[in-house]
């Protein structure tokens, strides 16, 4: 991955130029040159993934993905240093006027369906939980595992996540919580406004680590984080923690609790899930508009399905039968 300080170095050299240097006629085209896009954090392995596929494709192309929270991202996005954003939220009405008094036309499609997972230690035998004792818990009404579980030995709940103001809290805040949290949730990072770097230790994987290792943690992560990348039929996760099965009833069962496979969040049967857009505001023609189509087209959703999100556009499969003689 192209380091950080190349990336800043140049969105910042372009919106100077551009700022102040005489009017260029740009050469990229849908398939080649350079472009930055920007992407909430939580959603960095699978945009990674779909920008080294579109580079493999198309060898003349420089895509310059930017990670960081979504507070940060939509600020640069705002800020016209970048003009692209994925992120798990539409922009404003208040921000889309903005774009429009700049003469620019803003694109917003659905890029797929997200689920939040809820992951645990290994020994933690508790991997039922409501929607209910969810927001409980984030509250800080509920505090420890044997209030939940009167059977539970392991104390008070660690809950922990991967940075302040993260697209993850904020869902459960405003989705879940009616907008109230309690005190008694913990940050990996504590800057909400830094970049991420996929070859160091993102606050993601520092949440996987930390519910390794705690048997009391309770972890909120993304499910692209943990979904299982070897196995091609999306019905597992990775071997080192467990992941709570989610319940809108009253009492979570093994009958009405679902973990965040890709069919559970598609058939909205998993409680915890969300939309996630891409949003370009660039014109049409360019870079920025051929990695969108890619992203949201065919080979793009594929990707998408493939890091465990339910993708936005159904997939075709053909399936050739053979007579039987």
């Amino acid at each position: 991955m192209k380091r950080l300080s190349f990336i800043l170095f140049i969105i910042l050299s372009l919106v100077l130029y551009s700022c102040s240097g005489p009017k260029v006629t740009r050469t990229d085209t849908p398939t080649s040159g350079l472009a930055a896009i920007v992407a909430d954090e939580c959603f960095a392995p699978i945009v990674q993934e779909q920008v080294d596929v579109f580079e493999a494709l198309n060898r003349d192309a420089t895509i310059i993905p930017i990670y960081t929270g979504e507070n940060q991202a939509f600020d640069l996005f705002m800020k016209d240093s970048v003009r692209v954003i994925i992120a798990a939220r539409e922009l404003t009405p208040n921000e889309g006027l903005i774009i429009k008094e700049r003469n620019r036309v803003v694109r917003s499609q659905k890029y797929g369906t997200d689920a939040i997972a809820l992951i645990v230690n290994k020994a933690n035998t508790d991997t039922l939980i409501t929607v209910a004792d969810i927001k409980r818990i984030m509250t800080g009404e509920v505090r420890t595992w044997k209030e939940l579980n009167p059977k539970s030995s392991l104390g008070e709940i660690a809950v922990t996540f991967d940075s302040p103001n993260s697209s993850t809290v904020r869902f459960l805040r405003d989705s879940i919580c009616g907008g109230k949290l309690g005190n008694n949730l913990k940050a990996r990072a504590s800057d909400s406004t830094r970049t991420i770097d996929l070859s160091e230790r993102t606050p993601n994987q520092q949440v996987i680590d930390y519910v390794a290792s705690t048997p009391n943690a309770l972890g909120i992560i993304g499910v692209n984080w943990i979904s299982n990348p070897s196995d091609t039929t999306n019905l597992s996760f990775i071997n080192k923690i467990n992941v709570m099965a989610v319940s809108r009833a009253e009492e979570a069962t093994d009958r009405n609790s679902y973990q965040p496979f890709a069919a559970y969040i598609g058939l909205e049967k998993y409680p915890l899930s969300r939309s996630l857009y891409i949003i370009i505001s660039d014109v049409r023609g360019g870079l920025p508009s051929g990695f969108v189509n890619f992203a949201a087209g065919e080979r793009g959703q594929r990707i998408v399905y493939k890091a465990g999100l339910y993708p936005a556009y159904g997939l075709t499969r053909v399936v050739s039968v053979r007579p039987s003689l």
